[in-house]
């Protein structure tokens, strides 16, 4: 039974609907009732079950309810996979104290909520597998995307320890790091920025590839997923180089149109 915050769109909803063809038994959730509607039709129409909750990954009770609904209706919560996000471009000056606080509500905070209910469930079922959908942002920042890059390496932090501490048992911890994906991401970072922003320059790849690598992690979890094979370079060369992986990343940034 797999839980799926944010999932009327993008990277959450092509993981819903490619885990349904498998027959997977999906709970999502989100703010938007008709997008969300859609998307738990297209879950059953890949043959999957869906249960449609709407809830906002910023409050702690919302997210316990997600929780509380979802193992109510299948009996149990296999995989919470924190997808909610969104990003904000500009340089640190240019980006608000509110809008700051908005991705930190948003790509955290609503991570750690979800994150929170869920293993209350895997500590007491004692087994689960939490997967937390960052960015290969989360691992290198780029230009202009210092804002949504610190909340994903924070996703990340929590991650990596919350991994540490369950260690040795049955409950996984994964995260997954997309490159660029073909999404509705930028037109709502445009939304949020308050003006158009550039496209980056660089790889990218569909939801749907995202959505097969999640479903592999979840039939054999891994610590980390990259859905871009030569992503997984960019980490090695930063760590090793981390000057000469500057100037490579310039090329990278994705900059507001002033």
């Amino acid at each position: 039974m797999i839980a799926i915050t944010g999932a009327s769109a993008g990277i959450g909803r092509a993981t819903a609907i490619r885990l349904a063809r498998d027959g997977a038994a999906i709970a999502i959730c989100a703010r938007r009732r008709e997008p969300l509607d859609a998307a738990a039709a297209a879950i059953s129409a890949a043959g999957g079950q869906a249960l449609a909750v709407i809830a906002d990954v910023t409050s702690e009770a919302d997210m316990a309810r997600f929780v509380d609904e979802t193992v109510a209706q299948f009996g149990r919560l296999d995989v919470m996979m924190c997808n909610a996000g969104f990003g904000v471009a500009g340089a640190i000056d240019d980006v608000t104290p509110e809008q700051m606080r908005k991705l930190i509500d948003v790509n955290y905070m609503g991570t750690f909520y979800a994150a929170r209910s869920a293993l209350a469930v895997f500590r007491r079922q004692g087994a689960g597998h939490l997967i937390v959908v960052s960015s290969i942002v989360g691992k290198r920042g780029v230009p202009y995307m210092s804002a949504y890059a610190a909340t994903k390496f924070a996703q990340v932090g929590m991650a990596e320890c919350l991994r540490a501490e369950v260690a040795g048992s049955p409950i996984h911890v994964s995260v997954v790091y997309p490159v660029s994906t073909d999404t509705e991401f930028f037109d709502v970072m445009s939304r949020e920025t308050g003006t158009a922003v550039t496209r980056a320059f660089g790889p990218r790849q569909d939801a749907t590839v995202v959505a097969d690598a999640i479903a592999r992690a979840i039939a054999r979890p891994v610590a980390e997923i990259y859905p871009h094979r030569n992503s997984r370079a960019l980490v090695w060369l930063n760590a090793l180089a981390p000057g000469i992986c500057d100037r490579i990343v310039k090329r990278f940034g994705r900059k507001p149109v002033r």
